[in-house]
C-alpha cells in the first residue's frame, strides 16, 4: 500500500500535523505514519484482506497480520521475521530491474548500481536471509523482482530492462537455496531460452550490450559509486534498526 520513502520535513513544519500528533499523544512524525498505516490496515483486515507494505513500517509500531516487503537490502527481512511478521524479500541491489545492467556508458538512463543476471541468480539472491531460526525462516513467503518504469517510455524498453534478468530471478526462486551453477544456467538461458523470447517478440537486452535503438544518447541517469552505495546502505540499516 505504499508508505516508502515518505519525507517528514513538511509534517514537521505544518501546524495542523503537529496538532494532530499532540492530540493523538504520538511521539513524533514516524509515530504519526505508523498511526495512519495502522488505521488503514485495520480497515483492510475488516474486509478479509491484509496489508503488504514496504519495510519503512518497521521504523514504527504496526498491527499483527501485516506483511513486510523488504526492499532496503535484507535487513528488513531479518527484522520483520524476528518480530513475527511475514516477509516478501525484494532487495533493490539484487532484484530491482530498473537498475542499470552493466557499467557500460551506453546503458540507457543508468540508475544506481548494476544488477546483472548473475546477481539475480548465481549466489546473490536467496529470499531467506541468513541468521534466522527455522520458525523465523518460515515467515519468508518468497521473493519479488521490482521494476519501476518512470524511465521507460515504451513497452520495448520495459522488455529491455525486464529480460533476461527476470528469467534469472524466476530460476533462483524456483531452485531455492543450495548449490547453483550459473554457467549451466546461462547456457540454458542464452542458447535455449532467448530464442523463445525472440519467437514471441520480447526485445530483451542482448548479452553483448544494448542495441543502437535501446540506448538513450545524451540522457544522463543517476549511477551510484561503490562508496555512495555503501553509505546509502548504512543509512538504511540504521533507520530500520532504530
Amino acid at each position: 500500500m505504499g508508505g516508502d520513502e515518505c519525507p517528514k520535513e513538511q509534517w514537521k513544519g505544518d501546524p495542523r500535523t503537529q496538532e494532530l500528533i499532540a492530540e493523538r499523544g504520538l511521539a513524533d512524525e514516524n509515530a504519526l505514519q505508523s498511526w495512519f498505516i495502522t488505521r488503514i490496515a485495520a480497515r483492510v483486515a475488516e474486509r478479509g484482506r491484509r496489508v503488504l507494505d514496504w519495510d519503512e513500517i518497521l521504523e514504527g509500531e504496526f498491527p499483527p497480520g501485516v506483511a513486510v516487503a523488504s526492499w532496503r537490502g535484507m535487513t528488513g527481512a531479518v527484522t520483520a521475521a524476528r518480530r513475527g511478521f511475514d516477509v516478501v524479500s525484494c532487495p533493490d541491489d539484487q532484484v530491482y530491474l530498473d537498475y542499470r545492467q552493466s557499467e557500460r556508458p551506453d546503458e540507457p538512463i543508468s540508475v544506481s548500481v548494476p544488477v546483472t543476471p548473475a546477481d539475480a541468480y548465481a549466489y546473490a539472491f536467496d529470499p531467506v536471509p541468513d541468521g534466522l531460526s527455522d520458525e523465523q525462516a518460515a515467515r519468508v513467503l518468497g521473493g519479488q523482482a521490482s521494476l519501476w518504469s518512470e524511465h521507460m517510455d515504451t513497452p520495448r524498453m520495459v522488455d529491455y530492462y525486464a529480460f533476461p534478468r527476470l528469467c534469472a530471478v524466476a530460476e533462483a526462486l524456483w531452485c531455492g537455496p543450495g548449490r547453483r551453477e550459473f554457467d549451466e544456467f546461462s547456457t540454458r538461458l542464452y542458447d535455449a531460452h532467448l530464442p523463445r523470447l525472440d519467437a514471441i517478440g520480447v526485445e530483451y537486452r542482448p548479452r553483448t550490450g544494448p542495441l543502437p535503438w535501446q540506448t538513450r544518447p545524451g540522457i544522463v541517469g543517476a549511477p551510484a559509486t561503490k562508496a555512495d552505495r555503501e553509505a546509502h546502505m548504512k543509512r538504511r540499516v540504521a533507520a530500520i534498526r532504530s
